[in-house]
């Protein structure tokens, strides 16, 4: 791609666009900068568009929105009957979100596919239901998750309500190559409302429906309509779209004591009182929540990032300061909760599962286990687990319990197929009560579940690898990795490699089965004692990601072998 050609194509194309100008004259001397934002096209895969929000090929904006619509509108266009369904479409807090949605909803109607735009921000999770609520043919939701301020993203859900799978995602990206940006077009407003296409969702038409189902989530209503009034808790939306949700659900449970971060209530998309992303995994993130539960004397804090779909918890611990959990413990205590639950009520099915992705904790496997529950692993990304529900759903093999994703990502309902920051609020809440009726906190629960099972301990590091030259040096350490996999990791020796591109799994003994999963460029070394450690490319970000999980008897011990598995791990990928 002559990128300095596309560069003067797009100042030509879009000179009636004053910003998309400016911004494009103000790097006219950048080299490296416009190499960056046109020596490629954003890609579009299962999770969609993300990127910086610019002016570029390589860059979130409206063009780039517009554009991949249409090739949504041609890829739904070849049955029409099933077009005509509609597409749902959200946003969030984030900058050009409400425009990018506006600019979704009017180029559908432009290629007479009628849209179903909310009135306002609304989380991941209901646009996850409003699909199959509304039996559209795909949902958009304009959001980039818990990434930095300066980006965006564009997100596609099939009509289950789940995000698209690689082959609907490939399929998309061949009628999205193939369009000019000149040719992706929105309608009028206004001629969009009087031919009938497109329809604004206010409240009673999906809200109202959602929140009823989720009440349906609590394990134990007696238990919670008891100890919910005794509760106190804090919580920040992070400036997102969790705040009107979130709150209302606990209100609606008997949950009265909800202390919210006011300096982050409302829709900010710079998140200001923020000095991180707007990451619920971040303890950054918690600084004012903190501040906050010690004046109120709040023992949780709940926090979501600016969809909604995940959700970070801090709980107060004995020595009085507050402890934040990974999103394995939370999948773990929710987990537990949930079938412990059941059996104690008589309700455990037999024919119990759970999901998870396969760079979550192994713990999960063990709790699962004990309570004669099947755990399945995906791939990494939610939109597995959807796919499993609904696997569950058509051959009636399985009733669907719990699933969960180390990020943070929960979902104990099959009637959203995505996180929902929702649903695990509400559980997390439930869990606390539960905790405070027996007179422990949720701290201590992590614990007991430590003490029964094993120490577990988890850790993520992600290697940075910005521009051309970062996807480039990326493929090298995946063929690197694969072509040369470790016999042994800090003196551990590799006892399997899968290979999730390859769809193998390798013993050390040369033994070869298949994973059974679709094909991701994964490499997962299992390694001796149930340790592993797991090296992936991010999917939406430029990065690289090492996942290493230990566990011993000990808490020390397994946080000692997780330091020395993970400068092993760090040594690999550099």
């Amino acid at each position: 791609m002559d990128v300095r050609a596309s560069y003067e194509q797009w100042l030509k194309d879009f000179a009636q666009d004053a910003d998309t100008v400016a911004d494009l004259q103000a790097i006219a001397d950048n080299a490296a900068e416009i190499e960056d934002r046109f020596y490629t096209e954003l890609s579009f895969g299962t999770a969609g568009m993300r990127g910086v929000l610019g002016a570029g090929t390589n860059r979130m904006n409206r063009y780039n929105v517009r554009r991949a619509t249409k090739g949504l509108a041609q890829y739904l266009k070849q049955d029409p009957v099933n077009a005509a369904r509609g597409v749902a479409i959200g946003y969030d807090s984030r900058n050009c979100s409400a425009e990018f949605a506006r600019d979704t909803a009017l180029v559908l109607c432009a290629e007479g596919v009628p849209a179903y735009l909310f009135d306002a921000l609304r989380p991941v999770p209901l646009l996850s239901y409003a699909v199959r609520h509304l039996n559209c043919a795909a949902g958009v939701v304009v959001t980039a998750s818990h990434n930095p301020p300066q980006y965006n993203g564009y997100k596609v859900y099939g009509d289950d309500g789940a995000q698209l799978g690689p082959e609907a995602a490939d399929a998309v990206t061949g009628f999205i190559r193939a369009l000019n940006y000149l040719d992706c077009q929105p309608m009028e407003e206004e001629a969009a409302k009087q031919a009938g296409l497109l329809h604004i969702i206010g409240n009673a038409e999906v809200d109202d429906d959602y929140m009823e189902q989720e009440k349906t989530l609590t394990v134990d209503p007696e238990m919670l309509r008891r100890m919910g009034s005794k509760l106190s808790i804090v919580y920040t939306p992070l400036h997102g779209s969790g705040n009107v949700p979130v709150r209302r659900i606990l209100k609606e449970l008997g949950v009265e004591k909800v202390a919210v971060v006011t300096e982050q209530e409302m829709p900010d998309g710079n998140f200001s009182t923020l000095t991180c992303a707007p990451n619920p995994e971040n303890p950054e993130a918690f600084t004012l929540a903190i501040k906050l539960a010690d004046k109120v004397g709040a023992n949780v804090i709940f926090a979501t990032d600016p969809d909604c779909d995940r959700l970070g918890v801090a709980v107060r611990g004995k020595e009085g300061g507050f402890h934040l959990l990974t999103g394995n413990q939370i999948g773990c205590v929710l987990l537990h909760y949930i079938l412990s639950t059941l059996k104690k009520q008589g309700r455990l099915p037999k024919d119990g599962a759970a999901c998870k992705s396969i760079v979550s904790t192994s713990l999960a496997n063990r709790i699962c286990e004990d309570f004669g529950v099947t755990m399945y692993e995906t791939l990494t990304g939610f939109k597995f687990i959807g796919e499993k529900i609904q696997q569950f759903q058509d051959s009636g093999e399985h009733t669907f319990l719990f699933g969960f994703e180390e990020s943070y990502g929960f979902l104990s309902s099959t009637f959203v197929r995505d996180k929902d920051g929702v649903n695990a609020s509400l559980l997390v809440t439930e869990v606390s009560a539960a905790c405070e009726d027996e007179g422990i906190t949720l701290y201590d629960r992590v614990q007991e579940i430590f003490k029964k099972y094993g120490y577990f301990v988890e850790k993520v590091v992600s290697v940075t690898l910005p521009g051309k030259e970062g996807l480039g040096r990326m493929k090298e350490i995946m063929k690197n990795l694969r072509d040369n996999p470790p016999t042994e990791v800090a003196g551990l020796k590799v006892t399997a490699v899968r290979d999730y591109l390859k769809g193998t799994r390798v013993t050390a003994d040369g033994a070869c089965e298949p994973t059974g999963l679709p094909a991701s460029d994964v490499l997962y070394f299992e390694l001796e004692r149930g340790q592993w450690i797991c090296i992936r490319p991010s999917g939406t970000e430029p990065k690289i990601k090492l996942y290493v999980n230990t566990n011993a008897a000990d808490q020390a011990e397994a946080e000692a072998l997780n330091e020395t598995l993970r400068k092993a791990g760090e040594t690999l990928v550099q």
